[in-house]
């Protein structure tokens, strides 16, 4: 059993500013000049079979190199070469999440909010998810209405106000006042669908389309005089899912025509014109088809901000669908391509320190940003012991956990390895070109708005790997331990 590691692993760090596929779309952000003349490379490092985490492990400068031979493992950057604007990272505040952190001790509480949300002592998250509704992750079935009240004149947020309003108020505090929180429907209310049942999909009943658009504005305007400000909403939460818990199932074209026709109208009717839409909200599998089916109808498209895309294809033991990411943003450019859901599954407390936890979420994301993603949002933020609660038993893991029984955080490494993300890269830095020279290592790379670069190459291989990180015949020379993720920040 490996050792537990808790916030004292990354207190000390002082906050940073500042597969190698590149996407054909690049940015119309002008090319700029880069200097390494007099760069400081910090190198901070997350390792297996080490207490490595988000580590600060060395101190590096850059030398003339010019070409390098093919005995040379290089990781090559341009700064000259920009595309997507980077948003955020961040995860789901979910009834789970909330329920969890508020039993534990109040010192326990404080540990996690900074672990998760200071920018300094933390890993800065920015971007944060929240269930309109009950969801699988809710240890009870609710929603916001009385059954068969079409005019929603008794929308009350009394169950979120309990546990999962104060959380999200705790973690905006925690992360400097604000958080860009979006909210996702797993279902409408029941009297509103052809199943008449929130589980077990079914679909919405097109006599009660106006109202249910009316409920995501209802829920934005309740959240907002409560002092929490949504940035933005998703139209539900997997549309191509009929599962045991909260779902609700719409075709392309139903997705489509709810948006364009409902949806869209009645936000901005409702004066929330500025609120982020996002599609979609599925598996890359089928992203491709559904995003041809919503940006190539223009009086859809005005509506969406962008498509939001979740990991969960290969869940039969099939291969991720990088290339679908990719696909998008080669024809949709102008569109936000965002990462809404994510998550280990198969949970077993066994596995709390199982290296391929951080692995998964290393490799996703690095190509995810390569192919054009521009933000990433993890699951629940927070679980206890048994991976719950949850209504619906599909247990799954958290990148922490609370154990309520000892009262102690458990830091899984995924955590770690989100952290080399969100920790340094900032909102508004550019994706630049990052390409290694050997496939063991992956890599991307954003230069900050305050001009700092931040390279991260992860070794999926066995064997410690040095290398080069190089830039115009400038390079410095680094190692990439066994299984291991590092940032390099100059």
């Amino acid at each position: 059993m490996r050792k537990f590691f808790y916030l004292s692993a990354i207190v000390s760090l002082s906050a940073c500013t500042g597969s190698t596929t590149t996407t054909p779309a690049a940015s119309s952000t002008p090319a700029t000049s880069f200097s390494t003349e007099g760069k400081v490379i910090t190198v901070f490092t997350t390792a297996d079979s080490s207490n490595l985490r988000l580590t600060a492990t060395d101190t590096l400068s850059f030398q003339e190199m010019g070409q390098p031979v093919e005995t040379q493992i290089c990781v090559f950057v341009d700064p000259t070469k920009q595309f997507q604007e980077y948003f955020g990272i961040g995860a789901a505040l979910t009834d789970a999440s909330a329920e969890t952190f508020y039993k534990l001790p109040k010192d326990k509480q404080q540990e996690f909010l900074k672990a998760y949300f200071d920018k300094n002592s933390g890993i800065g998250y920015t971007v944060a998810r929240t269930n309109i509704n009950s969801c699988d992750f809710s240890s009870d079935n609710y929603t916001y209405v009385d059954s068969g009240d079409m005019a929603l004149t008794s929308f009350n947020l009394k169950h979120d106000e309990k546990f999962k309003m104060p959380f999200i108020k705790e973690a905006m505090a925690a992360a400097g006042g604000s958080l860009n929180l979006f909210a996702s429907p797993w279902s409408p209310p029941s009297w509103m669908k052809t199943n008449h049942d929130m589980l077990h999909g079914g679909k919405l009943d097109p006599a009660f389309y106006d109202s249910w658009a009316m409920y995501y504005t209802k829920f934005i305007k309740a959240y907002e005089k409560a002092g929490i400000p949504v940035w933005g909403i998703s139209v539900q939460n997997e549309p191509m899912a009929t599962q045991r818990w909260e779902s609700c199932v719409y075709s392309a074209e139903e997705e489509r025509d709810f948006l364009k026709k409902h949806l869209g109208p009645t936000m901005e009717k409702e004066g929330l014109k500025e609120k982020k839409i996002i599609v979609w909200d599925h598996n890359r599998d089928l992203m491709f088809q559904r995003a041809q089916t919503y940006f190539d109808d223009p009086e859809a498209a005005k509506y969406a901000w962008g498509i939001g895309f979740h990991w969960y294809e290969d869940w039969s033991g099939g291969t991720q669908m990088f290339e679908n990411v990719k696909r998008v943003n080669e024809a949709y450019p102008d569109k936000k391509i965002f990462f809404t859901e994510g998550c280990a599954e198969s949970f077993d407390p066994k596995r709390f320190y199982a290296w391929s936890l951080g692995e998964e979420y290393g490799k996703s994301m690095i190509t995810d940003f390569n192919n054009g993603m521009v933000g990433f949002t993890d699951w629940n933020i927070l679980l206890d012991e048994l991976g719950g609660p949850n209504h619906a038993k599909n247990f799954c893991f958290a990148p922490v956990h609370g154990d309520v029984k000892t009262g102690q955080l458990i830091y899984t490494n995924a955590y770690y390895y989100i952290g080399h993300f969100s920790k340094f890269i900032k909102p508004g830095a550019r994706r630049v070109t990052a390409a290694a020279s050997r496939s063991q290592l992956l890599t991307t790379a954003f230069l900050n708005p305050d001009g700092k670069m931040v390279v991260i190459v992860m070794n999926q291989g066995n064997a410690s790997t040095p290398y080069y990180i190089w830039i115009k015949g400038k390079a410095a020379a680094v190692t990439a331990k066994p299984h291991s993720i590092a940032t390099l920040v100059f």
